[in-house]
């Protein structure tokens, strides 16, 4: 059982709830701030266009293959002490990326700062469970969490952009990996002084083989994904593919199997009779393959189109986090009055912005066009980001957070690679296809993100207004 006297006994559970944010902060900061500086990177490195490739690539590998791992390993080992050392390796792997000499080295400590980044994100996930166990508390905290990824990721576009264009004694690229060291250090200090540990949960031993399964089986599928796409869908793509299928599929059988036998399995299934679980985790993914893509897109589209040099693109973004953060704060109000339809509010604004998007950003665009349309994306995402996770995991009892969190940040994760990989395979792909026209690719990509978006939309509706607990 776990330590329910966290959140009832401490005063200084939101202090612990600050705390704990850093993990998000650090770890999703860290997908998309190296979107903007690329072409800094290539050029400090003299890196092909394939090392870069692998550069993003091993950092979503080790991120998004150990989620499920990372969020079993806090009920068994304990959340405060997997947190404390996920966060000293991603601070000390990011101190490794900023001295790389080559781009093995940064592909290598990108891989080591992904890993690390899977063992840190599920607990401050698991954690809110125990500190708020008061549904109005409860839906402020995960408020803040939807806040804190919004601003990770709109953020890490623009410190892409302005740190790569620094000039100091080292690479201005550097500072994008330097500065999660001083953030890490002091988050370090906090852990230990503040953070409360939770009772750990071992009820027969760790499940090691489902430990292999299921990271063999995601790492296959996201490499094949990501890398497969850039290098044009060769035949070892798709086998890798159906391997990974397979492998998932034996992994279910394993954990049914460990289940019937009564030992605990690293994911219990039992999680998925729960309904808005199962439909939350629908609508996080599809949300999420927008979310990651668009960046990525909209950065290229913004750069090499629209020619923006990247502490530009960097301030459009700025915009878009600015409103986000208003509407964040607006969407923790909202949903305790209106639910589930506060969400469906932010879905058609962030459609309009795509539509607006697709018609507009073209060569010769006026500033105050980017600036009020990049606004309205950050309206629309403030309105949806911070309450999602609330509708997925509202009814998870507290016995079975940490695998809960690690599934749907799993997802979350390989949603964000499918993303990559199928919308921006179609953008790259149109663009090829149609060399002389800046506009038709990044079009076709925006029709794409509005039928993300469309899904969404039918998932919220499709979320029941009462919950079930399994128990």
């Amino acid at each position: 059982m776990l330590l329910t006297q966290v959140g009832e006994t401490t005063s200084n559970k939101w202090l612990q709830h600050v705390i704990l944010l850093t993990g998000p902060l650090l770890s999703v900061m860290d997908v998309f701030i190296i979107n903007v500086a690329i072409p800094s990177i290539k050029h400090g490195l003299a890196a092909t266009d394939g090392e870069i490739q692998l550069v993003i690539a091993s950092y979503l590998l080790g991120y998004a293959s150990f989620q499920i791992t990372g969020g079993r390993a806090g009920d068994y080992f304990g959340r405060k002490k997997v947190f404390f050392w996920g966060m000293f390796f991603f601070t000390f792997s990011s101190m490794l990326c900023g001295v790389a000499l080559s781009p093995e080295q940064l592909i290598a400590a990108r891989f080591l700062q992904g890993l690390s980044g899977a063992f840190m994100m599920p607990q401050p996930l698991s954690y809110l469970q125990l500190l708020f166990p008061e549904q109005k508390e409860r839906t402020k905290a995960f408020g803040l969490v939807g806040i804190t990824l919004g601003i990770a990721s709109v953020g890490g576009q623009f410190l892409g952009g302005y740190l790569s264009e620094v000039q100091a004694v080292v690479d201005g690229w550097r500072l994008i990996f330097f500065i999660n060291v001083p953030i890490g250090m002091v988050a370090l200090w906090a852990i230990q002084a503040f953070l409360q540990e939770t009772v750990k949960t071992r009820q027969g031993q760790f499940d090691y083989a489902g430990v292999v399964l299921v990271t063999l089986a995601l790492s296959s599928m996201i490499y094949a994904l990501i890398q497969g796409r850039e290098e044009g869908w060769p035949a070892w793509s798709f086998w890798l593919l159906l391997l990974s299928a397979g492998m998932l599929f034996y992994f279910i059988i394993h954990q049914k199997q460990k289940l019937t036998q009564g030992k605990t399995p690293l994911v219990n299934l039992n999680l998925f009779q729960i309904k808005d679980f199962n439909i939350g985790l629908l609508m996080v993914s599809f949300y999420f393959m927008m979310h990651a893509s668009y960046l990525l897109i909209g950065t290229v589209h913004l750069q090499l189109d629209l020619g923006f040099s990247p502490y530009q693109c960097g301030l459009f973004f700025v915009l878009a986090g600015v409103m986000f953060m208003l509407a964040s704060v607006l969407s923790i109000k909202l949903v305790l009055h209106l639910g589930k339809w506060a969400l469906q509010v932010g879905v058609v604004l962030l459609i309009t912005s795509f539509a607006l998007q697709a018609i507009l950003f073209k060569p010769g665009i006026q500033l105050l066009h980017i600036y009020l349309v990049m606004g309205l994306y950050g309206l629309g995402g403030g309105l949806v980001m911070p309450s999602q996770m609330n509708m997925a995991l509202k009814s998870i009892p507290p016995h079975f957070s940490g695998a809960a969190t690690g599934i749907y940040n799993t997802l979350q994760q390989a949603a964000a690679a499918v993303g990559i990989s199928l919308v921006g395979g179609l953008f790259y792909y149109v663009a090829q296809q149609n060399p002389s026209s800046k506009m038709l690719a990044f079009q076709y990509a925006m029709w794409a993100e509005i039928a993300c978006l469309v899904l969404v939309g039918l998932m919220i509706i499709l979320l029941p207004y009462k919950v079930k607990k399994v128990v």
